[in-house]
This record gives structure tokens, sequence and C-alpha cells, in this order.
């Protein structure tokens, strides 16, 4: 068992004021003017809000009084707080159970490298996607995460362990591409060079597969790397497990994934749940590997794990290596995820899921 530790939820006093760190550099200057206040003082408050990571307006000892009494007057700085924390004996992955400020949990797990730390974060309090092997969705999803919120995750991982966070991967509980706008807004403020300034080249997105969002993220000229879950190389086998693919089936989907790479440039790359005795046969390398002839990607499998009521089970390692083996000989560039906080459940859903339990 990983070590675990746990604090209480901060309160937010006044939900009717306005989520100032969901707000970028251009908005703030907007909102400095309605309140009568230089256009400048957005650069510093900006920082303070995402650089520093401050907590509370009377922290921006650079702005005066006044300032500082009318953004506590108007806004509200929205955090996540750690409810529980598990920190792996294996590998030191730390993950975490945050809840938000009107009592929605969400997980996030910081995840050690040779390049750095890389944090997966959560884009909603919960899932309507309803994939069969996931723990995320197995109370549906309650709603969407702001933008702040999303940066909360990142800001008090960081303050929390003292280590800087290079790498995002948005592959935590809920859809990105089912809360869009949230999700853009979220990837330029934590890019922005006077925040966090993290590469957009070192932020990953996963999606089970929603084609208009896909198209839509073509048009933001934003050079991430798109992760598409295919889990199965055909409509039938994914309906099963995906019910996404009932809307946008496996060739809609890969088709996609295509036009993504021809017209960013960037790799993508197919994430593959192995489950045992579902998608896991020489038939069904055969034709992913026949699916995805010709496509400049990364197949990325994961031994799916085992979460309560699914009935699915991950096949043996060996049967894993021949899957992997298979898929390469067919010159199909493949890796099998490296298990990170295997004592911990370090995949997505099962803190959120028994947090909710109590709760009940």
């Amino acid at each position: 068992m990983g070590k675990e530790g746990v604090n209480s939820i901060a309160k937010i006093d006044n939900l009717e004021k306005k989520d100032i760190k969901s707000y970028d550099l251009v908005e703030l200057k907007a909102l400095m003017g309605e309140i009568g206040q230089p256009a400048f003082r957005a650069g510093q408050v900006f920082r303070w809000l995402h650089k520093e990571c401050v907590q509370s307006f009377e922290e921006m000892t650079n702005l005066p009084l006044n300032l500082r009494q009318q953004l506590n007057d108007n806004f509200v700085i929205i955090g996540a707080a750690i409810e529980k924390k598990l920190i792996s004996e294996y590998d030191n992955t730390v993950k975490y159970l945050f809840r938000l400020f009107d009592g929605q949990c969400i997980e996030s797990v910081l995840m050690q490298y040779k390049h750095g730390y890389s944090l997966c974060v959560s884009t909603q309090a919960g899932c309507k996607m309803g994939c069969s092997f996931c723990a995320s969705t197995k109370n549906g999803c309650a709603r969407n995460l702001t933008a702040s919120e999303i940066l909360s995750e990142v800001y008090t991982a960081e303050k929390d362990t003292g280590v800087r966070v290079s790498n995002i991967v948005l592959m935590g509980i809920g859809e990105p591409l089912d809360n869009y706008d949230n999700v853009i807004k979220f990837i330029r403020l934590i890019s922005h060079p006077e925040g966090k300034n993290i590469s957009v080249r070192n932020i990953t997105l996963s999606t089970c597969g929603i084609v208009p969002g896909i198209y839509k993220l073509i048009e933001e000229n934003l050079p991430i790397t798109l992760s598409v879950s295919l889990h199965a190389p055909n409509d039938e086998k994914r309906s099963e497990i995906m019910p996404v693919n009932k809307k946008w089936g496996v060739k809609e989907v890969v088709r996609a994934a295509k036009d993504y790479y021809e017209k960013t440039g960037r790799r993508v790359s197919f994430e593959y749940a192995l489950v045992k005795g579902v998608n896991d046969s020489k038939s069904d390398a055969d034709e992913l590997s026949s699916l995805l002839k010709g496509l400049n990607c990364h197949i990325n499998l994961i031994p799916v794990n085992e979460i309560e009521k699914s009935g699915h089970k991950a096949p043996d390692k060996e049967h894993v290596r021949r899957f992997t083996e298979y898929l390469s000989e067919k010159g199909l560039n493949v890796t099998v995820r490296r298990t990170l906080g295997a004592d911990i459940n370090a995949s997505c859903g099962q803190l959120r899921a028994s947090a909710i339990k109590e709760v009940e």
C-alpha cells in the first residue's frame, strides 16, 4: 500500500463572484478597465495568479490596497483542495483526490520520467462516455470543469510536491473534447509565457473519438499531441465497450486522426486497452495493423485495469508480449505503457468512486 495523506477543503463564501483565474490577459485588461484601473494592472494580476499561484488577493503585495479590495469584492480565486493523497512506494507516483468548491471530486496523477514530471489532469467531474472498462464513467458526469479548476490541479500538485510540471496529459477523469471551450482556454493559459509557460508541444489531449472536436482542434493551431482511445479494430467490438462508437465509427475516427496528422504534422498516438478475450486475439492484431497501415502513428498498448463489476481482465504478460511483437512485425510503432503507481491504483476514477460511496 502507498502512503496516504489528507487535508480539508477551503470554502468559497460567495459563488456569485467572477472566476478570475479563468480569464486570459486580454480579458483581464478589459476587466481592469471596467473597475477603473489601468491596463498594466492586468499583467500584475495575471502573474500573481499563474506564476506565483496565490490563493488570495491579499497576497498580491505590489497592488494598491484599494485594488486588492476591489478584486476581493468582485472576483474569487477558485482552487482545488487535497482531499486524499496516495504516494507509490514503488516509483513515487502521486495520486491526488481533489475536492472542488461545490464538493465535487476529481483526480490527478503526478508521474516522474527521465524527461521530468508529467501530470495527468481531469477535465470533468465524472464522464458521460460510458466506456465499459473505465472507472471514471461509472457514476456519470456531474459537470464540466472550468479552466481555473483544471489549472488548479497543476498549481496545487506543484505547490504540494515542490516540483515543476513540464508535461501535461489531458487523460484523467472526463472527455476533454466534451468540455471543449474550457479545455482550450486551459491550454492557452498553462502555456502562456507570463504564467507557467509549459510548452504546448508537451501537452497531450486524449479523446475517445469525438470527431467534430478533432476537426475543431485542427483549426486551433495548437501543436499538441492528439491521443485517440481506439481500444478495438472494428465497429462491432468497439461499440460493445465504447458507446461513443455508435455515433462515430472506427474508420471515421481513424480518418480524423489522419487528417490531424496531415494538417498539423503532429504524430497521433492510439491508446489500445488490452482486454482478455475481447480485443487481444491475433485476428484483432491483423485488423488493427490493416486499419492503421500507412499512418504515421504510435500505438500505446495498455493491459486493462480491473475495476469493480466490469468483468474485464488483462491478458497475462506473455500474451501482451506476443500481441506487441505481432504488431511490430507488421511495421507498426508500438509500446506497452509503463505501469506507474501500481500499489495505489493510479488509473483515474477509483478514488472518486470511493468518495461518492462515502457520501452516499
